[in-house]
């Protein structure tokens, strides 16, 4: 995990469209998708429910909150 990686996972997720997001962190949309699905890869999980338009956060975003970190 690479913290370029969290950061367009952040992008997708705010923005809810992986072109938006990549124009947001200054790379091509082919890049980001790959950088976000090596990540995915090396969760065993997918990130996002991608729709023709639109990318939503499913529940493993949770695992990423700064208040899960903190639960005992």
């Amino acid at each position: 995990m690479e913290m370029h990686q969290l950061r367009y996972v952040v992008a997708v997720a705010r923005a809810r469209n992986f072109s938006r997001a990549a124009e947001q962190c200054h790379v091509s949309q082919p890049s980001l998708s790959q950088q976000i699905q090596k990540l995915e890869e090396e969760l065993g999980e997918r990130l996002f429910d991608r729709m023709k338009r639109e990318a939503k956060a499913n529940g493993t975003r949770r695992s990423f909150s700064p208040s899960r970190a903190e639960d005992p």
